[in-house]
């Protein structure tokens, strides 16, 4: 499980984060990995010196930091500029840091991030955990013990979201106002909820909770391991999920191998037309490339069900004219999509839907782990593709969008891939 940790500007998230390692979590400081991408000899030190001068070098040749932190306090340009030399270098350590944890398997990843939601890394975790104090509390501790100016404190606070806007978009908060051991109590907290929501959720009873479309590593804009695609399904409670990578099948095979009662094989398929057909229940690799039509048929021909993912979006979409003439290579209509961020786009999939008599369905369409399960639909138990079809006549269909935001990890897990290894 992994948790993102952050907070304002001297809320104390690094001590949380101690506590929470001291209690078993597997513990990642990207600040620790920020210093380590700049020191001597590292690329990423070589690009600021070439930037800034030998100004920002201490007499060790190591980075001077307080100097390098005046030039960016008072310069937004500067900033940004240093943020884009740095950022990829700790994104890279990042990448191998998850890799070791995930080898552990101690149970629990703490992600330690400043800025974990300013940089859409909030969007790869299964938890956000912010801390937070009082303004004035913060301004002392941190002008007390780092030795920053009330000015160099404000820059940085105001380069940050506001505490509301992080309080608002946690899954835990930690207050951090009073005595250490206050802040104990907070955290122990914090951990024992982390604890039970790891736990896993259950079922959904009489009717099944199903998340139609989600992605692994097999896609490329996509970095999730297929395990950890069915470990996070089975903690948000889905009773049965749809791996439906982009024109690939290994990793639906993967996902269903380790869990076959819970995974039903799929393929999102570009069709020569530029559209997507995903094939649900399907037994082997369907090209990319046929027309919707021969793609259809060959999902139809494996005795796989047809689903037509985000019909009406601004940028994978159609137009109705174009899918009347293929109306009948539809089996069910994806309703709703958790990634089409205008309402009026998936309230248009289930007016289509209705008015054609066909099946309805939704899904997550998750790139990132923290995606899954943001849309679902609630169906009748089924056996099969016969079963799963008369089940969505009547399905009911819930979830909210996903953030904006979410692409970041698409655009990163395709900027991740093109990396060295």
């Amino acid at each position: 499980m992994l948790v993102g940790l952050t907070g304002t500007l001297g809320s104390g998230k690094s001590a949380v984060g101690r506590l929470f390692e001291a209690w078993g979590a597997d513990r990642i400081d990207t600040d620790e990995l920020a210093r380590e991408a700049v020191r001597p000899g590292r690329p990423a030190l070589e690009r600021i010196r070439e930037n800034w001068g030998d100004r920002i070098l201490a007499s060790d040749g190591s980075l001077d930091r307080p100097a390098l932190r005046r030039i960016v306090t008072e310069d937004s340009d500067a900033r940004r500029r240093l943020e884009g030399i740095v950022h990829p270098a700790v994104l890279e350590l990042l990448s191998e840091r998850l890799d070791e944890a995930r080898s552990r398997r101690r149970g629990v990843a703490v992600l330690e991030v400043p800025l974990l939601l300013e940089t859409g890394l909030d969007e790869i975790c299964d938890l956000v955990v912010t801390v937070d104090a009082p303004l004035e509390v913060r301004k002392s501790r941190v002008c007390g013990e780092r030795g920053l100016s009330e000015k160099e404190f404000t820059a940085l606070n105001d380069a940050q979201l506001s505490g509301e806007e992080k309080r608002s978009r946690a899954d835990i908060i930690v207050e951090n106002g009073g005595s250490l051991s206050e802040l104990e109590a907070a955290a122990r907290a914090a951990w024992d909820s982390i604890g039970r929501a790891g736990e896993g959720g259950e079922g959904s009873g009489g009717l099944w909770s199903v998340d139609l479309h989600m992605h692994t590593r097999h896609s490329k804009d996509c970095l999730s391991d297929p395990a950890d695609v069915v470990a996070t399904a089975r903690r948000v409670g889905l009773d049965r999920i749809a791996v439906t990578d982009h024109d690939e099948i290994e990793g639906a095979f993967e996902a269903h191998r380790s869990a076959p009662d819970l995974v039903i094989v799929g393929e999102e398929v570009r069709t020569a037309e530029g559209l997507d057909l995903i094939g649900l229940f399907l037994q082997e690799h369907i090209p990319p490339g046929g027309s919707f039509r021969e793609v259809a048929e060959a999902i139809r021909s494996q005795g796989g069900i047809t689903y037509l993912p985000h019909p009406f979006d601004r940028w994978r979409g159609s137009d109705e004219a174009y899918l009347a003439s293929v109306i009948d290579c539809v089996d069910v209509v994806e309703v709703f999509n958790a990634r089409v961020h205008d309402p009026e786009r998936n309230e248009r999939a289930r007016s289509w839907a209705e008015e054609h008599g066909l099946p309805v369905g939704a899904g997550s369409d998750a790139h990132t782990l923290r995606e899954i399960g943001r849309g679902r639909v609630k169906l009748t138990p089924f056996d099969g593709p016969e079963g799963f079809v008369r089940s969505a006549a009547a399905g009911e269909v819930e979830g909210a969008a996903s953030a904006h935001w979410v692409h970041l990890g698409s655009t990163w897990a395709k900027l991740r891939k093109r990396l060295p290894i």
